[in-house]
């Protein structure tokens, strides 16, 4: 039987888990690298299909890294 103790634990721990992701290498590497492929190709502009094909690309690697740290589980 779980108590409200027990159950604000499992919560405590899930955001260590996002915390411990976010903070990682692998994680920040991946971030940083599709803000910036982001921010260029904003900064360039957009001026044909694969331009944007590119745009698209860079905000799912975001997107999915973003993702990847809400559905994070404890370990």
């Amino acid at each position: 039987m779980l108590t409200g103790n027990d159950a604000g634990a499992v919560v405590s721990g899930a955001g260590r888990s996002r915390l411990a992701r976010v903070q990682s290498i692998e994680w920040l590497g991946q971030t940083t690298a599709s803000v910036c492929w982001i921010s260029s190709m904003l900064a360039y502009g957009i001026k044909s299909g694969g331009d944007w094909l590119q745009l698209l690309a860079a905000s799912a690697w975001l997107l999915a890294n973003i993702v990847a740290i809400a559905n994070a589980e404890t370990d």
